[in-house]
């Protein structure tokens, strides 16, 4: 099974054969790699030559060319294998290196690539920040540049606003007001009163005030023996005369 993205770049290419993935390890990971499906297979490689002629991977070594060889092995989750240009016994080249993932194949990319790749992103990414910003900007010759954020004034509008929670007022903070609001009164009367709730409230000097009780009067018959009757309480009883005989 073979999944392509992009046919002319094979970092963009991986493959898989379900049938080899129960029996992969260090002993057949080459000879699997080497399936002819396989797109990131040479075919003029030593290791193909090696294997018409039944011999082991051991003549490599000898040989001058292409080779595939092992390079690291996890078992049995991944193995590594890498392309090189072989010049002598003792001196290679490395070409690329090739990741194999539960049975499927990837080409590793090399640090061109990666780079090339993080600085397109980049790029692509700050285009688009620029391009945004300016669809906020606004000119006027009188006022000048201005950012106009739209989109995020309806957003406010649309947003509920949270309600604050109120807190219960201190002893000394309800003193304190009711001391300034009797001085306030006693600095300025109130001029409308409302007798009753839900009555017109009505001027202070509209109000009637009840008349107070007249003081009671009392006949001069009465006010001289009262007055009589204090002073014959304070002197006492009049003293008997003697009668001359």
């Amino acid at each position: 099974h073979c999944k392509f993205f992009f046919p002319d770049n094979l970092l963009g290419i991986s493959w898989v054969d379900s049938s080899w993935i129960p029996i992969l390890n260090n002993g057949s990971v080459l000879d699997y790699f080497s399936e002819r499906s396989n797109p990131f297979y040479d075919r003029t490689c030593n290791n193909e030559v090696v294997k018409m002629q039944r011999m082991t991977l051991d003549h490599l070594n000898q040989m001058v060319g292409v080779e595939y060889i092992l390079l690291h092995a996890q078992e049995p989750i991944l193995f590594i294998i890498r392309k090189q240009q072989r010049q002598s016994p003792t001196q290679v080249v490395p070409l690329a290196d090739y990741y194999i993932i539960a049975g499927v194949i990837y080409q590793a990319p090399d640090l061109g690539s990666v780079i090339n790749s993080r600085v397109l992103t980049a790029v692509h990414g700050i285009q688009s920040a620029f391009e945004e910003a300016m669809s906020y900007c606004r000119y006027h010759p009188s006022k000048g540049y201005w950012w106009h954020f739209k989109d995020q004034e309806e957003r406010e509008k649309t947003k509920p606003k949270a309600k604050k929670k109120e807190e219960p007022s201190s002893i000394f903070q309800r003193q304190r007001v009711d001391a300034l609001l009797l001085d306030l009164r006693q600095k300025f009367p109130p001029r409308f009163v409302q007798q009753k709730p839900g009555e017109k409230p009505i001027p202070v000097d509209q109000i009637k005030k009840e008349p107070e009780p007249a003081p009671e009067t009392v006949k001069p018959e009465e006010k001289e023996t009262v007055k009589n009757t204090q002073s014959a309480g304070a002197k006492g009883p009049p003293e008997k005369r003697m009668r001359l005989q």
